[in-house]
């Protein structure tokens, strides 16, 4: 291997040459005077992010999540929340997160268990063991996550659970379950490599679990078992329904929505097309949906998202929202900071390249709401996003049709708007993807 010590003489032969140039200092004291987003903004994104769309659903007020990472089942809530409102005439309509959000950390928490058990035999420095300590505790999901709870649990007003402190900042929660579930691994691995018995084992981590349902429960409120309905309309008229479980209600007012008639679509182009794929190491819930994708190229995802939004029903979505974004605006276009063009570099790399060297990340779960068609094609996208409505149009993101090839990575979409070779492909055995895998 040659010698890659950095000598002074070929320092100084950097700075003669960066000093040759007079556009650099030029550029250095644009970029230190005010830093490099505002100087390699493309002015003209504010034409191509025009907020107006050719079909979109109708939505109402955007919600909050705060300081939490609780985006995935904020996503699949807001979906329900539009068909709610468009069913019974009550817009702005929310559904309780609060709710959905205790019983992950309960399920999560029992899932961890499971797993760590199947793998004491492994050294704590096994990749896998390492993933599952990671951030036993955190509150990042997938789509199937969510509806796993739905589907155990139901959902409830948001009036009957709100919102708590914790909930609306969730860093100190998800510090203290961290903790107490390293510690809780340490001592099932111990308990399992010294030979303690199954019985045993099983009223340890029964008791390890209460005390992680204790710390919830102060943390987050106990939601009630029983509630009463109460609303009015948009038209003012008022409505009650008594003695309604969480389950009850989610099957009453929701009974035109089969959450097992909904497929993720992904385009991870890393991976081969046409295939499914799984991710059991982050499933939640012991029985529960499991995670999987079908990958397709983008123009599929688009496709059947397209058909989706003019039915007037909104898009679940991931994507990367840290990358070529401008929060307060709400824009989202692969060419809004134009780096390449201010540093004079080659950044150019292909998504399947971003994947493979983890530059491409599934950071956050929203809904698309809209689209512009032009000739039949998409220019620009509606998003909501959940993080209130002082971002963006209202809480809503324009998002370019770039940004869509490039930074969206998995759209969930009635089967109905498949095509029957996708419908066939649903069929196969799903391929496992490591736990580490970049669509986690």
């Amino acid at each position: 291997m040659n010698d890659s010590k950095l000598s002074m003489d070929y320092l100084n032969d950097l700075r003669k040459e960066y000093d040759s140039n007079p556009e650099n200092k030029m550029l250095e004291r644009a970029v230190t005077q005010n830093g490099i987003n505002n100087v390699a903004r493309d002015p003209e994104a504010k034409i191509r992010m025009n907020p107006v769309f050719s079909v979109e659903a109708d939505t109402g007020k955007v919600s909050n999540q705060k300081q939490s990472g609780r985006c995935w089942m904020f996503a699949l809530l807001n979906t329900l929340k539009h068909e709610f409102g468009k069913k019974y005439g009550v817009k702005d309509f929310e559904m309780s997160q609060n709710y959905l959000f205790f019983w992950d950390k309960i399920e999560r928490a029992n899932i961890f268990y499971d797993n760590i058990i199947a793998t004491a035999d492994k050294p704590v420095d096994d990749r896998t063991v390492e993933f599952y300590l990671a951030g036993p505790g955190t509150d990042g999901g997938q789509w199937a996550m969510a509806v796993s709870l739905v589907q155990k649990y139901g959902i409830m007003p948001k009036s009957e659970f709100p919102e708590s402190s914790v909930s609306e900042n969730t860093s100190d929660l998800n510090t203290v379950l961290n903790y107490k579930l390293r510690q809780d691994a340490m001592k099932l691995r111990n308990m399992v490599n010294d030979g303690v018995s199954d019985e045993d084992i099983k009223e340890a981590r029964s008791q390890m679990l209460s005390e992680v349902y204790r710390i919830t429960a102060y943390s987050l409120g106990v939601p009630c078992e029983t509630f009463d309905f109460e609303y009015r309309d948009d038209k003012k008229k008022y409505h009650i329904d008594r003695d309604l479980t969480p389950k009850s209600f989610f099957d009453k007012y929701f009974a035109d929505i089969d959450l097992d008639d909904y497929v993720v679509l992904s385009n991870s182009p890393d991976k081969d097309y046409e295939k499914v794929y799984s991710m059991s190491a982050q499933d939640n819930v012991v029985g529960g949906r499991n995670i999987e994708f079908l990958n397709l190229p983008m123009e599929d995802l688009k496709k059947a998202s397209i058909a989706q939004l003019k039915d007037g029903q909104a898009v679940w979505i991931s994507n990367d929202i840290a990358q070529q974004s401008e929060r307060k605006a709400g824009y989202l276009d692969s060419n809004l900071y134009r780096y390449a063009d201010l540093f004079n570099i080659d950044l150019s790399m292909s998504k399947k390249d971003r994947f493979e060297y983890h530059d491409a990340e599934v950071s956050h779960a929203t809904a698309l709401t809209g689209v512009d068609l032009v000739d039949d094609q998409p220019r620009r996208w509606k998003m909501e996003n959940s993080w209130g409505a002082k971002n963006g149009f209202d809480g809503y993101y324009t998002m370019d049709d770039s940004w869509m090839n490039d930074y969206v990575y998995e759209v969930v979409v009635n089967k109905k708007y498949l095509t029957d070779k996708q419908k066939e492909m649903l069929n196969q055995a799903p391929i496992e993807l490591k736990p580490w895998d970049s669509l986690e």
